[in-house]
């Protein structure tokens, strides 16, 4: 069972998970806490991405809340990112995180069928569409998420190196 989410930062809550499951299984593990950041908004959702309007909102409801929260908001105000963190924790004690970030900004309506929360109305410009537009493949290799995997596959590779050399 995954811990709450009690954190007051997404590294916090990466650790949590992550430290969590390295204490119940006794060997290495990652955890990660991601969410929407939309500078209008002083940052929110953030670490409340997931919770953003109440419980028991799915992501449809979610993102109308945050449409209807940048009502009247000109489109150049809109920037916003998205941002992973992911922990990677050794039952020995060795703890490290990675972050990932992706640009773009939050359109005025949603466009796409695919992906998942915020996808629709995240624009991402390098591509020129939403999450919501990109294949899989292409959203791997340019979201947060991707991009904080990524970074700890690096991290992981190192860990068991030395391990295997120890």
């Amino acid at each position: 069972m995954l811990p709450e989410e009690t954190g007051e930062s997404y590294a916090a809550n990466a650790l949590l998970k992550a430290r969590t499951a390295a204490r119940l299984t006794g060997a290495l593990a990652l955890g990660d806490d991601s969410g929407l950041e939309v500078d209008a908004l002083g940052g929110e959702p953030g670490i409340h991405s997931a919770r953003f309007g109440g419980v028991g909102w799915d992501d449809a409801a979610r993102c109308q809340r945050l449409l209807d929260a940048l009502q009247g908001v000109p489109a150049a105000a809109r920037r916003a990112r998205f941002r992973t963190v992911i922990a990677i924790v050794d039952p020995g004690g060795s703890e490290q995180l990675v972050e990932g970030v992706a640009e773009g900004m939050i359109l005025e309506a949603r466009r796409g069928a695919g992906g998942f929360g915020y996808d629709p109305i995240f624009f991402y410009p390098p591509l020129g569409r939403t999450f919501a537009e990109l294949s899989d493949e292409d959203k791997a290799t340019v979201s947060a998420r991707g991009r904080a995997v990524a970074a700890a596959r690096g991290l992981i590779r190192e860990c068991y190196t030395r391990r295997a050399g120890a």
